[in-house]
């Protein structure tokens, strides 16, 4: 799988965690890994990364709000939400990824999975952040 497919799944199971308690989540993390058709490597990379977002999903949560007027964490749609944190993790926490590469690829994703304003909200608040 190509970084983009990895993240782009990623993505995906990340939107669910609004809809589960923390056990819930991790037993979808689990089912969904099953599922893929990835290498053990990426089946693994993927299920860290999914876990350490999870892990900070409060502090990433805040470092949005702090940035935001008006649309806060609480109000802003599970797919823009999503991407923000995905892309606020990769930004703070991984320094392997370059910060206009995590912006780029949530904005992409936003184009796909969000709604029409969807990638110039994340780039707005994302280039705050960044």
């Amino acid at each position: 799988m190509t970084r983009r497919e990895i993240r782009e799944q990623i993505f995906q199971i990340l939107f669910r965690i609004d809809f589960y308690q923390e056990a819930e989540f991790l037993e979808q993390l689990d089912e969904y890994a099953k599922e893929q058709e990835a290498s053990e490597a990426d089946a693994a990379y993927m299920q860290d990364k999914i876990r350490a977002v999870a892990e900070k999903v409060t502090e990433i949560d805040e470092m949005i709000n702090a940035v935001t007027k008006g649309w806060k964490t609480g109000r802003m749609g599970k797919v823009d939400l999503t991407l923000l944190r995905l892309a606020v993790y990769e930004i703070k926490f991984e320094e392997e990824i370059p910060t206009g590469v995590a912006i780029n690829e949530a904005v992409e994703l936003a184009k796909k999975y969000g709604t029409d304003g969807s990638f110039s909200f994340i780039n707005g608040i994302l280039a705050k952040i960044a």
